[in-house]
């Protein structure tokens, strides 16, 4: 690897605070805010807006999206207008 390119590695906090989700790992990203970890140390922390704690895929809460009555408000909208086929 050569020395100087790369961004410098370290713990950081993701925080999902919807979820009260706290994810400590490794990253590059660079922010001023910190949070004190259950360990005791203080960590840079970064707050996401959706993690695995809240997306409804990982919890199993999908709400149903009702795309018939999308596709007949598209149609309606934009759709021909000629006369039906006999």
């Amino acid at each position: 690897m050569r020395h100087g390119i790369h961004p410098v590695s370290r713990p950081v906090v993701f925080r999902d605070r919807v979820a009260g989700f706290q994810l400590l790992t490794r990253s590059t990203i660079d922010t001023e805010r910190t949070v004190e970890w259950e360990d005791g140390t203080t960590y840079p922390v970064v707050d996401v807006e959706i993690s695995s704690a809240s997306h409804p895929f990982y919890t199993g809460t999908s709400r149903v999206v009702d795309t018939a009555g999308r596709v007949e408000r598209f149609q309606r909208r934009y759709g021909r207008t000629a006369a039906p086929r006999h």
